[in-house]
């Protein structure tokens, strides 16, 4: 089976409620797995889909059907819950000359063998090709410990960036975030 992606700049009718019950399916399973929520509420994803500066990947298979769904930009604005300011900081040239990408998720149906690396290639292409004449890019995403620990999504990616980049895509953790809970115990007697 071969993976067509198709980019666009925004999904509405058919191809949004196809593109819902996709990130829908992809997503459900991690409520309970993580402390951030995974998972956007309808109006949320309604809202990025039809954002024009939030680039929609939308991978295919032979029949046309949706198998993967990916958000990327370089727009790092329109990421609600990312500090544009610390890319801006710590990459300073690529931020100012757009060469700082964000991935807001990419959800693949379970059924959708081949679209993942579809979706990852297309994305690095893009970056790529946008960079001028082979000036660096930055590309980043957030994945939680799930993800990173019992899924080792972080070392696909790398591993698959390397082999489509020839070697020149390193991967690094940027920032990490810890989330503490404190409980008490019950008191003797209770």
């Amino acid at each position: 089976m071969t993976m067509k992606v198709d980019v666009v700049e925004s999904l509405s009718g058919n191809a949004l409620e196809l593109a819902w019950e996709l990130y829908e399916r992809a997503f459900r399973g991690m409520d309970g797995l993580a402390v951030q929520r995974h998972l956007m509420h309808r109006g949320e994803f309604d809202d990025v889909a039809g954002d024009r500066r939030v680039l929609k990947y939308c991978a295919l298979d032979d029949d046309g059907t949706l198998c993967g769904l990916a958000t990327y930009t370089n727009v790092l604005d329109a990421m609600p819950l990312i500090s544009p300011a610390y890319f801006a900081r710590r990459w300073p040239k690529h931020y100012a000359e757009g060469r700082v990408w964000y991935c807001g998720f990419v959800a693949v149906d379970p059924t959708g063998n081949g679209a993942f690396p579809a979706l990852v290639a297309a994305m690095y292409e893009r970056a790529d090709a946008h960079a001028w004449a082979g000036r660096g890019w930055v590309a980043a995403l957030d994945l939680c410990r799930h993800n990173a620990v019992e899924r080792r999504l972080d070392r696909a990616i790398a591993s698959l960036l390397r082999r489509i980049s020839a070697g020149r895509v390193r991967a690094e953790p940027a920032d990490a975030q810890t989330y503490w809970v404190y409980e008490t115990v019950p008191r003797s007697g209770s």
